[in-house]
Formats: structure tokens, C-alpha cells, sequence
């Protein structure tokens, strides 16, 4: 299949769920979209254990003909990154900075670490031996929080604004630190030689800060041109070109393109929206970054869906994922504990139940698959690849439609979760 055969068989699919899940089901649009596409994927293995092989090898040449890893990094990403930039408050971000912070950097770190060491130990204790590098690396693609199922979920379930920022935000610069780590261990993975703490270091320092200096300055050009222009044609085909060459370019310097992408679309969608726009633009703009990110968003968790008909499946890997899914949520639950223990004991308070809902409403995506389908060829690539696609569809599946209800039991809407505020105490 060519590229345009693939692009009409996942926008019809994509078209199909969205209608039988907002005509019928009525579930947040990324887990209904995914929930949908599962079934399809299923029925068509079951199709395939029938004897009737040929919508099960045409999906299968439909998904190979389509690089997961190239779509959703090098394309997609861009996009639902700055769509979802774009309609954050930096005010609300910059008040919930230091508990952001923290998650988007101690946090993935100590969850790569927890998570690489006990799946280690989980898998060698089932007789499945794993190389403690690969068991990081599973870490590291597996404990950012993806912001393409945080953001659509948490509008869906009207999520109190303070818990909203406090989570989206973390998940749009936990997922670029993430990336940055996945890269640091892989580099080890191919040089093959004992770690290089400086040089890990340095590499962490210049993709992570790079990307968010590169992302300012981006950003900053960007609003001068628009600053410039009141056509909202020629404004709108500016955002395109910053998200387009801008995330290329960040790649081609060795930065940190998501983290650029989201800086960029801070200010954007902030400084840029106040001061280099008019009304019209604004609400053109918002109209056009919306429905972007409104399709890419149904076709990325249809293609997410499928998925499942091309992973390994091995059973004594689906009974480690089991396994594996409350260690995944015990090491989030000690790394989001950790931020807020040590921000309370700077006499920041937070709500109860905050370390709860932090936890479960921390869901992994398409990009933790993307990261697992770049790992060389081999059996541990496949053993990784079968893990991560289970927990990320727990997480979506599960955790997505019953976040709601814990919020709704934990949190009330004149209680925020602001840093320095004296609320109630209690869980945290």
C-alpha cells in the first residue's frame, strides 16, 4: 500500500469510530477511538484463527507499509504538542511551576530507575532474563505521562482548572524529558561501553535545555512576524511553518524538538495571542489548531488500536505485563509522592488525595509504542514492545475512564491544587 491507500484506510476508520462512539458509546474520544479499534483488531485475529486470513494479513500489510515510530515522532508529534501548548495558561503554569517541575524531572528520573530495576527483577524471577539496559530503557519509555491521552481526557471529564494545568502540564515537558533519557540509554545500547555519567549528562543538559532555549527563540520570531500581519490566512500558515521547520530544525540541531515545539507554543499561544493578534485571528486560529488536533488525535488512537495486530504475542510476556502494571503504578506513586513530600516540606501544601490522583491520572500512550518500536530488532525488542503496549492499554482503557470518578471523590471545586496555598491537608 502507498501512503495516500494508508491515509484513506485510517481516516475512514478514524471517521467510523468517531461516529459510533459519540452516536452510541460516549466515551472520552482517545479511549473510545482505541477501545473500538482493539475490537476491530480482535475480530480480525479472530477471523484469522478461523481460517479467514485475508483481512488479518491485510491490516498486517496496511501497518507494515506504516513506520509507528516515524508517524507519531517525526510527524504527528509536532502537531498535537503545540495544539495542546497553545491552549495552556502560562499564568495557571507558572503558579503550579515547582511542583511541574519536579515531576517533569525527578520524576521521570526516579521512575526510570525504579521501574528498570524492579522489571529486572520481576522478569528474572520468572525465569525471563532481561539485560538490566534494556529493563532502563523499558523504564524510561514507560514513566513520562503522554500528553496526547492526558489532554483530551482531562477536558472530557471537566477536571477542576488547578488539577487540569498542574497535569498537562506536566505531561507536555515530562514526555520531552522522557524522550531525552530513552536517547541516553540508547546511545549506551549502541556504543556498547561502560556509561559515561558526564557525557549522559551533558547530552540530558544540551537536548533538554536546548530545546526550550531553541523553543523561546522560535517562538519569540514567530510572534514578531505575526505581530507584523493582521490576515489570519498568512498568521495561521505562520504557526504551520513553526511547528513544520521548527521541529525539524530541532532535530537537525540536536535539541530537543518536543520540548522546543511546547515552548513555542507557550508563547504562542500566550504573549503571542495578547499582543501580536486580533480577535478574528485568535478565534481562526484556535478554530484551526483545534480541529488538527481533533484528527490527528482520532487517527493516531485508531492506528494505536491496530497495533496490537503486529505485536509479539507470547504469553509468558503477557503474564510479566500483569505483573508489571502495578510496579509501573507503585514506582509513579512513589516519584509523584517524592515531589510533593519534598515541596510540603518547603511549607507547600496540597489537597488530599493530590499524590492519588497524580498517580492514576498519569497515563502512558503512543508514545511510550513509538519509543519501544525504535529499540534494535531482537527478542528483547519484542519482550519490551509486548509490555508496553499492555500497560499503555490498561492505562488508556482502565485508568482514563475511572479518573474521572476519583477526582470527582478526592478534589472539590473550591479547594485548589495551587503551590503555596493553605489548603486542606490531608493525603499528601
Amino acid at each position: 500500500m502507498d501512503f495516500y491507500d494508508i491515509a484513506a484506510v485510517l481516516t475512514t476508520l478514524a471517521a467510523l469510530f468517531s461516529y459510533l462512539n459519540h452516536r452510541y458509546i460516549r466515551f472520552p474520544s482517545a479511549i473510545g477511538l482505541m477501545a473500538l479499534s482493539l475490537v476491530f483488531s480482535f475480530f480480525l485475529l479472530g477471523l484469522g484463527r478461523f481460517g479467514i486470513l485475508y483481512s488479518e494479513v491485510q491490516a498486517r500489510t496496511l501497518l507494515g507499509g506504516l513506520n509507528f515510530h516515524d508517524t507519531l515522532m517525526h510527524g504527528m508529534l509536532g502537531f498535537l504538542l503545540f495544539a495542546g501548548a497553545l491552549h495552556v495558561n502560562l499564568d495557571d503554569l507558572l503558579h503550579r511551576k515547582w511542583i511541574i517541575s519536579l515531576l517533569a524531572t525527578f520524576g521521570v528520573l526516579l521512575s526510570t530507575l525504579l521501574v528498570g530495576g524492579l522489571t529486572w527483577l520481576c522478569l528474572h524471577l520468572l525465569g525471563l532474563d532481561l539485560p538490566l539496559l534494556y529493563c532502563l530503557l523499558f523504564g524510561a519509555l514507560i514513566s513520562p505521562t503522554d500528553p496526547i491521552a492526558v489532554l483530551g481526557i482531562m477536558k472530557k471529564i471537566g477536571a477542576p482548572k488547578e488539577l487540569e494545568t498542574t497535569i498537562t502540564g506536566e505531561s507536555l515537558f515530562n514526555d520531552g524529558m522522557g524522550v531525552v533519557i530513552f536517547l541516553s540509554l540508547l546511545s549506551l545500547l549502541h556504543d556498547g561501553a561502560a556509561p559515561d555519567y558526564g557525557k549522559i549528562g551533558k547530552f540530558l543538559l544540551v537536548e533538554a535545555g536546548g530545546g526550550i532555549l531553541f523553543g523561546l527563540a522560535l517562538g519569540y520570531l514567530c510572534y514578531v512576524f505575526l505581530k507584523q500581519v493582521d490576515q489570519y490566512q498568512v498568521e495561521v500558515l505562520l504557526t504551520l511553518a513553526t511547528v513544520i521547520g521548527g521541529y525539524r530544525l530541532a532535530e537537525l540541531l540536536h535539541v530537543s524538538a518536543p520540548l522546543a515545539i511546547v515552548t513555542a507554543g507557550l508563547l504562542i499561544g500566550n504573549h503571542g495571542r495578547h499582543f501580536g493578534m486580533s480577535p478574528l485571528t485568535r478565534r481562526h486560529l484556535d478554530t484551526f489548531w483545534e480541529l488538527i488536533d481533533e484528527i490527528l488525535n482520532a487517527v493516531l488512537f485508531v492506528l494505536i488500536g491496530l497495533e496490537v495486530l503486529i505485536i509479539p504475542h507470547d504469553n509468558r510476556y503477557l503474564i510479566a505485563a500483569a505483573l508489571l502494571i502495578p510496579t509501573v503504578l507503585f514506582a509513579r506513586l512513589i516519584s509523584v509522592g517524592g515531589a510533593v513530600g519534598l515541596l510540603a516540606g518547603l511549607n507547600r501544601r496540597y489537597h488530599r488525595g493530590t499524590v492519588v490522583i497524580l498517580t492514576w491520572a498519569g497515563l502512558r500512550g503512543g508514545i511510550s509504542v513509538a519509543l519501544a518500536l525504535s529499540l534494535p530488532a531482537g527478542p528483547e525488542r519484542a519482550a519490551i514492545l509486548t509490555l508496553t503496549y499492555i500497560i499503555m492499554a490498561f492505562s488508556i482503557l482502565v485508568q482514563g475512564l475511572s479518573v474521572g470518578r476519583l477526582i470527582k471523590r478526592f478534589m472539590v471545586q473550591d479547594a485548589p491544587l495551587t503551590d503555596g496555598m493553605q489548603t486542606e491537608q490531608g493525603d499528601a
